[in-house]
């Protein structure tokens, strides 16, 4: 196993683990920089889950259209829920 060092700076230098062919195995990255990876993440995560509930939502409307069925308009959800 070898390491490999990416960049120079300590605080963002990021470890690759080679095998013995020379392939990246593994990386080592600064906590700080895992911290933001992983916070990034959820965020992204948290977004997709919106925007595929959106999809499934528009797919719902066409197929409601397709069948003929009446939804309820925003305007009528709004003023139902002032009740």
């Amino acid at each position: 196993m070898l390491i490999y060092r990416k960049q120079s700076d300590m605080k963002n230098t990021m470890q690759y683990i080679v095998d013995s062919s020379g392939v990246k195995t593994s990386v080592i990255v600064p906590y700080d920089k895992w911290e933001k990876i992983n916070e990034d993440y959820h965020k992204l995560q948290n977004k997709l889950k919106v925007f595929l509930s959106i999809q499934n939502g528009l797919g719902e409307i066409k197929a409601a259209k397709r069948q003929g069925i009446k939804l309820q308009t925003l305007s009528d959800f709004l003023n139902e829920s002032n009740c």
